[in-house]
């Protein structure tokens, strides 16, 4: 049994003897972890939340101590059990049989195989604008929310990853006036510049980076160049015209060159939405449409919102910094961004009626299909995934955003009450900055001043910001330095893949073990380093445990199977040694983790455990030659207390992302 499945079982055993002995019906029973193994591997501080319950119902009052001798009774006779100790006024610390535990787990895989039946949830995340390069503060947005859709899918769930792409924006329309009125460039001479960055081993996106701050410069100061901003987003908007035809060709290559930037991090979609479906198809006609009619929002005769369809709710009521996020369409017209995210999250919950058309965008090289919207109906395919209907959505947005997504959870909840506001989770972050030491390796010029402080903000408007790619090359190229200094007559193929597996290992870690809510200040030789809470280490010490089971299958012995030691052998080994249980322990404790990750939407607790079984993996190590070790039987308990830890480090790495390299 996992330590999830008996503590299910305490639990049950605990409620039932509650009812009977003591007519308590009791819902949620909390548990806690003692801070050492010696105290117990489960704490139940019930008794004195049962005293409470029983002086509510009969008045009676009851010794927290003498309730938990009755429940000790019953748990304790149960087979994953050792013991129970009763400790101070009546908590119940609970052992389990260790001999038992490792018995039951030694072959047992780490994590709960996928089911194939579980609730679908949808994972949108990424939706960076298809007008340039991707920058870090993205890769936070896109390794939280694919590290998350890894965890889900590790909980039981069915998830599908969405990528949504606002190709009718107003960024995308910058980058086009730079190409249309700066550069004089029609949609031929753009292909022709695309083939000649190709060839030249360059990319549009950064292309594209550099001549949207260039407009954004230039906006300063030429009004006339300015004014074309709202011409030309108002022919994308309308499509089928050539600026439109050009922004389409334009937003597609931008993407095409951030799917690769995020397959090097080993992020992929399933799907690609673009917001021109949504406007082509209809889908915000359809929501408003219901919004009206359930009274969901109303119209505005007067004031500062005069002629605007208008969404209310308290909060925030008076506060007009959020006042216009509550304006689904403007006196204009046109529909906030708002109003169209209302729309697609009832597509996305499956309550729109409404639904897109697809073509496939992206086969990558496993043969995995990435699919984008398209508004033609004559590029469906015969046969593609079911997309959309989700039971929980969740959105990978940054904290600037917390509001709006305020009101898009609240508007799907008053059109469609059954599935209510827990539909909608909002997974918001902070900004990733730049340590100055960090800017200045990026080529950033910096003044005396910007290197006293403590991070550097980047602005991708200004030009100022650290592309994706750019980043990777540069943890890439220090790894190399790295493995080439450790092991100089590996092949140059196999430098360069142990690099890159440790430089997205690091950069993955470095962004996942800071909660959501925390500015991240990145810097490279932290990111990178062997020693620490860092991607490194825990790699480190997976290949160390893998080392073991190299050298033993190269040894040509082989190690007596568990059961064929007696339990009282394997018992005698566990009463020597708390640091062999306390590793074996942690290790077990990976579902339960994972479970808890996904229900307080937080990939940091996977990524504080990974780093805290990485590090009691390397004083277990460190304390016992494993190999060397004379008792059979004890060899045979480090040996199977190894693989369990083994195997789940690497579980736990492969769900935040990490691969686990072959040699350090």
């Amino acid at each position: 049994m996992t330590t999830t499945e008996i503590q299910n079982l305490l639990r049950e055993t605990l409620r039932s003897t509650a009812q009977t002995a003591f007519g308590v019906e009791l819902d949620a029973i909390a548990a806690e972890t003692p801070p050492k193994t010696e105290l117990g591997d489960v704490a139940f501080p019930i008794a004195f939340e049962m005293a409470k319950l029983i002086k509510q119902q009969t008045g009676e009052k009851q010794n927290p101590r003498a309730i938990a001798e009755t429940l000790k009774a019953d748990i304790e006779s149960l087979e994953p059990v050792s013991r129970v100790e009763i400790a101070g006024p009546g908590y119940l610390n609970v052992f389990f049989d260790r001999a038992k535990f490792l018995l039951d787990n030694a072959a047992a895989d780490p994590l709960p195989r996928v089911d194939a039946n579980g609730a679908k949830v949808c994972v949108e995340h990424t939706s960076v604008n298809p007008n340039k390069a991707a920058h870090i503060g993205h890769v936070r947005n896109s390794v939280l929310g694919d590290t998350f859709q890894r965890i889900l899918t590790a909980n039981g769930k069915r998830v599908e990853v969405q990528n949504y792409i606002d190709n009718t924006g107003v960024q995308v329309a910058d980058v086009v006036v730079g190409f249309i009125y700066v550069e004089g460039r029609d949609l031929d001479s753009i292909k022709a510049l695309d083939a000649e960055l190709k060839a030249a081993g360059k990319s549009f996106d950064y292309y594209c980076w550099d001549l949207y701050a260039s407009v954004g410069q230039k906006y300063q100061t030429d009004e006339d160049l300015k004014s074309k901003r709202a011409e030309v987003l108002h022919l994308i908007e309308a499509g089928d015209n050539a600026t439109a035809e050009l922004a389409d060709y334009v937003a597609t290559r931008n993407v095409e060159c951030i799917t690769d930037t995020m397959e090097r991090l080993g992020i992929r979609y399933d799907l690609l939405p673009r917001e021109s479906e949504i406007l082509h198809l209809h889908f915000w006609d359809k929501a408003f449409e219901q919004m009206k009619q359930l009274g969901v929002i109303h119209y505005v005769d007067e004031g500062k919102q005069a002629g605007c369809w208008v969404m209310p709710f308290e909060e925030h009521s008076g506060d007009e910094d959020n006042e216009t996020d509550k304006i689904l369409v403007r006196s204009n017209g046109t529909v906030t961004y708002t109003g169209k995210d209302i729309a697609y999250q009832m597509w996305k919950l499956g309550i729109l009626g409404l639904d897109f058309n697809y073509k496939l965008f992206h086969t990558y090289a496993d043969g995995k299909q990435l699919w984008i919207t398209t508004a033609d109906a004559g590029t469906q395919a015969a046969s593609l995934p079911s997309f959309g209907g989700g039971e929980t959505i969740y959105n990978v947005i940054d904290t600037r955003q917390s509001y709006p997504q305020e009101v898009v959870k609240k508007g799907v909840a008053a059109i469609s009450p059954e599935r209510g506001e827990h539909a909608s989770v909002h997974l918001a972050y902070e900004m990733v900055a730049l340590s100055p030491a960090a800017a200045e390796e990026l080529g950033f010029e910096l003044s005396d001043e910007d290197r006293k402080r403590t991070f550097i903000e980047m602005s991708g408007r200004k030009g100022l910001g650290v592309k994706a790619d750019d980043l990777i090359d540069r943890l890439e190229a220090n790894a190399l330095r790295e493995v080439e200094s450790r092991h100089a007559d590996a092949s140059i193929d196999d430098k360069r893949h142990i690099a890159h597996q440790l430089a997205v290992g690091a950069l993955r870690y470095f962004l996942l073990k800071f909660t959501k809510n925390t500015v991240i200040v990145f810097d490279f030789n932290e990111a990178l380093s062997f020693e620490g809470e860092t991607g490194c280490f825990c790699q480190y010490s997976a290949v160390r445990a893998n080392s073991i089971f190299r050298k033993l299958a190269e040894s040509g012995h082989s190690c007596p199977a568990l059961e064929s030691f007696d339990i009282d052998e394997i018992k005698r080994i566990f009463d020597t040694g708390d640091d062999i249980w306390s590793l074996a322990i942690l290790a077990a404790k990976l579902d339960e983790t994972i479970a808890q990750a996904a229900a307080a939407n937080e990939p940091a607790i996977l990524a504080k455990y990974t780093f805290q079984l990485a590090k009691a993996f390397n004083l277990f190590y460190h304390n016992h030659k494993i190999l060397a070790e004379t008792d059979a039987a004890k060899r045979s308990v480090l040996i199977a207390t190894a693989n369990i830890a083994r195997k789940s480090l690497t579980a736990s790495l492969a769900t935040l992302g990490i691969e686990v390299p072959e040699k350090m």
